[in-house]
């Protein structure tokens, strides 16, 4: 087999690094990580998560996890709640404050990034998808 494949990995980590590189300063004025925007902006509109739910639903890995709601907490943006029923686990959920950022921060960087896809239609997007899911299925 070629190793033609390459080619489309470094394409799709440049795509990566410009997402990050482009949405940085606009995550970096509301004084967040995109990892940490990557917490506000999935437990924003929710009543809270586990923190297994948050590893499962953000780019976060587990051992990078703690210490980002460690930071979170720190700026009194989140809370972590005990579960009752499982004493092991915690639900955290945004505070008012968290409330308060996200519903200013979430809007700001998705408009700021929507413009960057105007050239995207619904089958594109279709076919992106389609594409990035396969990819990821043939790695997992």
């Amino acid at each position: 087999m070629s190793e033609r494949y390459l080619r489309s990995i470094r394409l799709l980590a440049e795509c990566m690094q410009q997402f990050e590189k482009l949405s940085d300063s606009h995550i970096r004025q509301f004084e967040l990580t995109h990892a940490q925007f990557d917490i506000i902006a999935t437990l924003g509109n929710t009543e809270g998560l586990t923190c297994k739910q948050l590893g499962e639903k953000t780019l976060i890995t587990k051992g990078t996890m703690t210490g980002v709601l460690d930071r979170l907490e720190i700026k009194q943006l989140i809370q972590r709640v005990q579960c009752n029923e499982d004493r092991r686990r915690s639900f955290v959920r945004l505070t008012p404050q968290g409330e308060k950022l996200f519903n200013s921060a979430f809007p700001h960087v998705i408009g700021m990034m929507k413009h960057r896809f105007a050239d995207y239609d619904t089958n594109d997007f279709i076919t992106l998808e389609q594409q990035l899911t396969k990819l990821k299925n043939s790695l997992g």
